[in-house]
């Protein structure tokens, strides 16, 4: 059974976390193989937005535990699990697409990092969200880094030094998610949301979402020089002119990608 199922319906596609018996832990064949799933996304040009979802019970449990418990296990062996969900989370950050969470269940440890690391999240109002790695020994140390800049330091260290869970309601006030619906409508809602979104010029969505994250954490005259210059050669696009002309002539954009 794969660990993760790549699916499209038109602009969208869907990564499924395939280990329901494990509430989709990460497993290192996993993550290796959300890594390949990812870089066949970004080089499809027919791809605008991307979800991400779990099969089963949970979105995802973090890590499993049972490929980190072991005498024999050194640096290497450790080093190379934290190295490979490092990249998976950056791979995320860099994908031209935006990335939406679609979350029910729990979302745990790196479960819960791989929410922040998302461009989006929408969950369903039973889902809970938590850092819980303090209880077992092991501080969530990676999961802090998207954690952090998603909800600010006072509430990413309550989550990291309690350990305990948090709401949907308590993460849509954190920021940590967007959206709350219905366990029943998570699919469509979801779906409906990518699809909005997909119904944008790629070139745009991609050149948005760098823009936006690069100018993120610089200073403000920075960001503006940095901005400035994206939105100028935004306008040079041929999507750009498309879609003004478009506009002013009241009439749907035909979307070249460029």
């Amino acid at each position: 059974m794969e660990s993760v199922l790549l699916d499209k319906d038109g602009p969208v596609a869907y990564l499924t976390l395939n280990r329901p018996e494990k509430r989709n832990a990460l497993s290192l064949e996993l993550m290796t193989t959300m890594l390949d799933k990812l870089k066949i996304i970004e080089q499809d040009q027919d791809i605008r937005v991307v979800v991400i979802r779990g099969n089963g019970p949970a979105f995802c449990a973090g890590h499993d535990l049972k490929e980190m418990v072991g005498a024999d296990l050194g640096v290497r062996y450790f080093h190379k699990i934290f190295s490979v969900c490092a990249e998976m989370m950056q791979t995320l950050f860099k994908l031209p697409q935006p990335v939406i969470a679609q979350v029910h269940g729990i979302a745990t440890a790196a479960g819960c990092q791989l929410v922040a690391a998302c461009d989006l999240a929408i969950a369903e109002t039973g889902a809970q969200f938590a850092t819980p790695g303090v209880k077992i020994g092991l501080f969530c140390s990676t999961p802090s880094v998207p954690l952090v800049r998603v909800v600010g330091r006072r509430r990413a260290l309550q989550m990291l030094l309690t350990g305990c869970f948090i709401s949907a309601e308590e993460a849509e006030r954190f920021g940590l998610i967007n959206r709350i619906v219905a366990p029943d409508k998570l699919v469509e809602e979801a779906g409906n949301w990518a699809m909005e979104i997909a119904q944008y010029s790629r070139y745009t969505l991609a050149l948005g979402k760098r823009t936006f994250y690069n100018q993120a954490d610089l200073d403000t005259p920075s960001a503006y020089n940095y901005a400035t210059h994206a939105i100028v050669m935004n306008c040079l696009a041929e999507d750009a002119q498309e879609g003004m002309s478009a506009f002013l002539e009241k009439r749907k954009p035909k979307w070249k990608n460029r």
